[in-house]
């Protein structure tokens, strides 16, 4: 059996020992706080999304002319 030494009194190297023994696991969940995003912010990503339609768009007119007008 270990004897009684108070905390104050351990070694840098014990308490580190002592403290990681006593912190536990979060297991499956994650302590970061999630926020959902905010609607009004702009959003950059969002924008190339919506130029990726207008591209497909674009490349069926030009598929268009080029059928109509050879």
């Amino acid at each position: 059996m270990k004897k009684f030494i108070p905390y104050e009194k351990l070694s840098k190297k014990e308490r580190r020992l002592l403290n990681a023994g006593r912190r536990g696991s979060w297991g499956a969940l994650n302590p970061v706080t999630r926020v959902p995003p905010d609607p009004k912010i702009y959003n950059r990503a969002k924008q190339k999304r919506r130029t990726g339609d207008n591209e497909r768009f674009s490349a069926f007119s030009r598929y268009l002319r080029l059928a109509i007008w050879g």
